[in-house]
């Protein structure tokens, strides 16, 4: 059994690098919440591709059983069938904390730009230099 998922060529799909301008940050927060909204896609597909493999094995159990054969190796599909059915569940609330993290970024970004937005478009279009951060706790 393969599975489909590869790991990206990065582990952060935006890296805090420490550059907190405005646009940076909300690029950021907008890559977050794509990748996170793909974990969420591949995470179901996941789990559905667990689910039917579990009710698969369980046919597969019963075969073994009508075919007389070794009770352990019906007992050992069946256990097979029980575990692939557990780790669905558990990708289950993978997926779902994916998507309530996917939600929260787009609505930290949301707010961020309600905060922010207006003042980063004041101090990109002014010709003036703006005093770096902490000039005025002087």
């Amino acid at each position: 059994m393969s599975s489909d998922l590869a790991p990206h060529a990065s582990a952060a799909p935006a890296p805090a690098d420490g550059d907190n301008r405005y646009k940076a940050v909300q690029a950021k927060l907008n890559k977050l919440g794509k990748a996170m909204s793909d974990a969420t896609l591949e995470l179901e597909g996941l789990r559905r591709s667990m689910q039917a493999n579990a009710k698969n094995t369980e046919g597969v159990a019963g075969d073994i059983e009508n075919a007389d054969l070794d009770a352990k190796f019906v007992e050992v599909t069946n256990l097979v069938a029980v575990a692939l059915g557990g780790a669905a569940v558990q990708v289950k609330k993978l997926c779902d904390t994916a998507q309530e993290t996917c939600d929260l970024t787009h609505e930290t970004k949301r707010t961020h730009s309600k905060l922010y937005g207006a003042l980063d478009d004041i101090r990109s279009n002014r010709p003036e230099k703006t005093p770096k951060p902490g000039f005025f706790d002087r």
